[in-house]
């Protein structure tokens, strides 16, 4: 008889156990999709309207994290050049990312704090205004007054480049 009662508890431990991951699974779910949603919500609560962000574009208020290329473009015009490419950047203590591709050789920047970032950057040179700007993940991280000429120089080592990229290379067509 124990032995019968030791085996029936065991299989009702065993069902509890079997719910409980079956909860678990479905409560996985759930909060998955809540962490998910809140990311999302928090993640488009910083972006300022693209009205705002082509009026701060406008008044060259270049605002790390808070424009995009679109803001560029509406505000400004198409740019004279622009470039994209994988590209490692410097995290700085104001949240500005500079680019590898804008420092010296194997020279870190002043006051890096430690942080490497990487991904598909885009470049916008606007010899008119007299501005290069970089976007990361669609923002603005790094913004460079330069002369016309140095954009101009930029601007055509770009082109340059373009001509020999394998199509693996090359940016996808949006």
């Amino acid at each position: 008889m124990r032995t019968i009662m030791g085996k029936l508890q065991s299989i009702r431990y065993e069902a509890q156990w079997v719910e409980g991951i079956h909860f678990l699974r479905r409560a996985g779910w759930v909060c998955v999709l809540v962490v998910v949603a809140l990311g999302s919500v928090l993640g488009c609560h910083g972006m300022p309207p693209l009205e705002k962000q082509e009026r701060h574009v406008r008044a060259n208020e270049l605002l790390l994290h808070q424009l995009t290329p679109r803001a560029f473009v509406g505000g400004w015009g198409l740019p004279t050049y622009q470039h994209t490419e994988f590209m490692q950047f410097f995290g700085m203590k104001d949240d500005e990312l500079i680019p590898r591709s804008r420092l010296a050789a194997g020279e870190p920047p002043r006051g890096w704090e430690v942080r490497i970032e990487a991904g598909e950057a885009l470049f916008l040179a606007y010899p008119d205004r007299g501005w290069l700007v970089v976007f990361f993940e669609e923002r603005l991280v790094y913004r460079e007054k330069l002369t016309a000429a140095q954009l101009h120089e930029l601007g055509r080592s770009w082109q340059h480049e373009d001509k020999f990229r394998s199509r693996f290379e090359a940016p996808a067509a949006s």
